[in-house]
């Protein structure tokens, strides 16, 4: 798998590529492989929730196929977000703007960047097709957003698009090599590095409750660690963080 070459392909115009990739997946494609597109008009982000398409922006997702279930598969999106990390770098970005937040995001200066989104299903040939959406605010961010957004446009340190893709999945690829040889540690303790609001009260939201306590830590599956009052922990592992600022 990860002796395969990563292939990039851009189109002039699809709904999502998530959705591009899930068809393709399903048609037998394996991967590795990035779509991007100059154009998305349907763009979907977690929750439901849509993804502004302006121009200038990066839309697009990696297409892997892994002989893991989906909870160990659920990992790489700590990996898009380090790789996205990566892309803010080379940008020329302050690496301490720069912030991953649990489970998907990634802020610069608070404001969110980018969004990761991870869709899966059983491949053709076996093993799990994994779709790994990634939305980077290059050149606009939107305004009618829960949460304030940015662009690298925005803060200083344009970036087009074409060069963008390549650095991301280089990037993705040297991590996912990590990942595949070593296991999510060496990941863990980089996304850890960049973690927003790490020591900081939040809250988060889940399905049947919210649970307010400390960002204390990631659990080795990668579960957020909430130390709540009278020492009680809580391992969360799907939900909304928010912090007083967020």
């Amino acid at each position: 798998m990860t002796g395969l070459a990563t292939r990039l392909e851009w189109l002039d115009e699809t709904a999502s590529t998530n959705s591009e990739a899930r068809e393709r997946a399903e048609a037998g494609e394996r991967g590795p492989l990035w779509i991007a597109t100059r154009r998305q008009t349907a763009g979907r982000g977690r929750r439901g929730r849509s993804w502004s398409g302006l121009d200038g922006n990066l839309f697009t997702t990696g297409l892997y196929t892994l002989a893991d279930d989906p909870q160990r598969a659920a990992q790489l999106s700590f990996i898009a977000a380090l790789a996205v990390g990566d892309l803010c770098d080379q940008a020329g970005a302050e690496f301490s703007n720069t912030r991953l937040k649990w489970p998907n995001d990634v802020l610069i200066s608070g404001r969110k960047l980018a969004g990761i989104l991870l869709e899966s299903g059983k491949a053709p040939g076996g093993g799990l097709w994994l779709a790994v959406g990634i939305g980077v605010n290059l050149m606009a961010s939107p305004r009618d957003v829960e949460r304030p957004a940015t662009s690298l446009a925005e803060i200083g340190v344009p970036l087009d698009r074409e060069r963008a893709l390549e650095i991301l999945s280089a990037a993705f690829d040297r991590y996912f090599a990590v990942w595949f040889r070593e296991g999510f540690g060496p990941i863990r303790d980089r996304w850890l590095v960049r973690a927003y609001g790490l020591g900081d009260r939040c809250q988060a939201r889940l399905n049947a409750e919210t649970v307010t306590g400390i960002f204390a830590d990631l659990g080795p599956d990668g579960s957020l660690r909430l130390d709540l009052a009278q020492g009680e922990r809580r391992f969360i592992s799907a939900g909304e963080v928010f912090f007083p600022e967020s």
